[in-house]
């Protein structure tokens, strides 16, 4: 296979990892990461490879960071007990497997939901938590689109440079 044919593969799969970013049914920043290493074992690094490499493995480094402290502190700042966020995680997991595509979300905000009002009995409590847990996975997806946008970018002037 030529160059732009791998190339036509690599962009496929970035694209598919950008929107895991956005849809948690599809893997997100650590597929596209994948595709950008594979495209150097197959093209040769060189030195612009070696730098966008290293460039995209610190910003899926910080993109998984961010998804798991943005979603926290929110939380936190919402006043949702310790309790309330593993019941938010393990609502996530359970959603996932229940209902398609959206399932994750729908299941993190009923375990918040859920286990603060078992907690607290206040629904203005619960609401201001399960709200606020909202904002911070929006958040966090949000951070991810944008990172999983810049490693595409950077394959794409790799790409660009290595045709050339």
């Amino acid at each position: 296979m030529d160059d732009a044919g791998i190339s036509a593969i690599i962009l496929v799969v970035l694209l598919v990892g950008l929107a895991g970013t956005l849809l948690p049914i599809l893997p997100g920043i650590l597929l596209m990461l994948g595709a950008v290493i594979v495209y150097g074992v197959i093209v040769g690094f060189g030195a612009i490879g070696i730098a966008v490499v290293a460039a995209c493995v610190a910003l899926s480094l910080l993109a998984v960071a961010l998804g798991i402290v943005l979603p926290q502190r929110a939380a936190e700042e919402s006043g949702a007990s310790r309790r309330s966020q593993f019941a938010a995680a393990g609502g996530a997991i359970i959603g996932f497997f229940v209902i398609p595509v959206i399932g994750a979300i729908v299941g993190a905000l009923l375990g918040i939901a859920l286990s603060e009002y078992l907690i607290t009995s206040d629904w203005d409590a619960t609401k201001r938590s399960t709200i606020g847990i909202a904002k911070g996975f929006g958040l966090s997806t949000l951070a991810q689109f944008v990172i999983g946008f810049v490693i595409l970018l950077l394959w794409l002037v790799w790409a660009a440079v290595h045709v050339l």
